[in-house]
Parts: C-alpha cells; sequence; structure tokens
C-alpha cells in the first residue's frame, strides 16, 4: 500500500509539474464557470421551472465537452510519455508490481479529473447562497452529481490510459482514447435522439446509455445498476492496460 501511495503521489505531482496540467485545468474551469454562467443567464429569463440546478447544467453540451476532451489530455502521458522518454524501462526495474503502476496512474489521474470538477461545487455553493429555493441544491442531489461525473471519469481514465499503454505516441494516446470516449458517447446520443433501429438495439442502448445514467444521478437517483456498469466498465480497461503493460516482457 505504501508503495501505491508513492507512486500515486508522483504521478499526480507530474501534472502541476508541466504547463499541460494547468491548461487542461485552466479549460475545464473556463467552460464550467461559461457554462454556469449561461445556466444562471437564461434561468433569469425564464420562469421558473422546477428542476435542481445539476440537471439544468447537464441539460447543455458543456458537460460532455469537458468530460470527451479533458480524458484523453490527462492521460495521454500517462504510460506514452514514459516510453518515449526512456523512463518506463527504469519504472518497470524497480520493486513495484506492474499491478501498483497502472493503479497509481489510473488514481492519479482520475484525482486529477476530479480536482478539476471541485470549482463547479463552489458555483452551485454560491448561487444556493442568494437562491430563494434551496431545494434545488440539496446536498443529495450535489452528492450524487459528483458521483455520477466520479463513475464516469473512472470509466473514461481507465480507457484513456489503456490507450497510453498501446503506444509512445501521446497524440496517438490521446486520439485514440477520444475515439473509444466518442463511440460510446455517440451510442448514447443514437439512443436518446430516437433514430429508427431494432427493439433489441434500442434496449441495449438503452442499458448503457450515458446520458440515461447521469440523467438520474443528477436527479439524485443512485441506480446500483448504472454504478455497476461502469465500475465492471473501468476495471475491464484496467485489465487491459495491464495486459499492455505485461506484453513487454513477450517482446
Amino acid at each position: 500500500m505504501r508503495t501505491f501511495l508513492i507512486l500515486t503521489r508522483r504521478e499526480y505531482a507530474t501534472y502541476f509539474a508541466s504547463l499541460t496540467g494547468y491548461v487542461i485545468v485552466s479549460a475545464v474551469l473556463f467552460l464550467l464557470g461559461f457554462s454556469f454562467t449561461d445556466i444562471l443567464d437564461r434561468l433569469n429569463h425564464q420562469d421558473p421551472i422546477d428542476l435542481p440546478v445539476t440537471e439544468v447544467f447537464y441539460q447543455t453540451w458543456y458537460f460532455w465537452y469537458v468530460l470527451l476532451l479533458a480524458a484523453p489530455l490527462i492521460t495521454m502521458r500517462s504510460f506514452a510519455l514514459e516510453k518515449a522518454t526512456g523512463t518506463f524501462e527504469t519504472l518497470m526495474t524497480t520493486p513495484v508490481s506492474d499491478l501498483q503502476v497502472v493503479l497509481a496512474k489510473f488514481t492519479s489521474a482520475l484525482l486529477f479529473f476530479f480536482t478539476a470538477w471541485l470549482p463547479l461545487l463552489g458555483c452551485i455553493l454560491v448561487v444556493r447562497h442568494y437562491s430563494s429555493d434551496q431545494s434545488a441544491f440539496g446536498g443529495g442531489i450535489i452528492a450524487s452529481t459528483y458521483l455520477g461525473i466520479l463513475l464516469v471519469g473512472a470509466l473514461y481514465m481507465s480507457m484513456g490510459i489503456f490507450a497510453s499503454a498501446l503506444t509512445r505516441s501521446q497524440i496517438i494516446a490521446a486520439m485514440v482514447s477520444f475515439a473509444l470516449g466518442m463511440a460510446i458517447f455517440l451510442f448514447s446520443a443514437r439512443y436518446v435522439y430516437g433514430i429508427e433501429q431494432a427493439p433489441w438495439v434500442t434496449h441495449w442502448l438503452g442499458n448503457v446509455s450515458m446520458v440515461d445514467h447521469m440523467k438520474e444521478f443528477v436527479r439524485g437517483t443512485v441506480d446500483t445498476r448504472y454504478v455497476m456498469f461502469y465500475l465492471s466498465g473501468t476495471v475491464f480497461f484496467l485489465f487491459l492496460t495491464l495486459k499492455a503493460v505485461e506484453s513487454r516482457r513477450w517482446k
């Protein structure tokens, strides 16, 4: 456990040791701030609506922009940079296991992703302070929203480090990660927009639709089926990442 924590702290610190980490955080802050300003402007010019502010935010495209664009940028350097610079072999010759390295890189990426989303909580609390309707800012709703963000982020981080473990190029890693994430998102969009399809396809897409999953999370509903979906998907891609790292022994 001590080795894992040391590796995680090392990997997490690398995000703040380069300009890339600050650019990612700044971009996420800009999108969150712009989206929240846009939401408040729309609410001020509309009749009162009986929806949590988290659900109003989710209904915009900004949420998906942050998820689809930030995940590849956060994870692209996980393994690819170390392979390109030659430090990967040095790391793997130290007394650490492949699993510890994979889990440390995944955990640090997820922590950084979650850190970038923390300012959203500040925006919600500020609006709650000046709002006359406290029911739209319930603690349970905020907690379930962040749980949804964390679960979706875990899946996308696992896909990202898997893509990074396959190549030495950060650009290729980002492109593969973006393609995987976009594919899952398009499945959700195909289901939501009601494109004509076979009944069994509609049923299957409904079960894997991130759009539907997040719709429940931002309403304050935590469905264990959705939780297991993201946890199993995350474990699956972490397993593939571990096998990709272990494949160096076969070469």
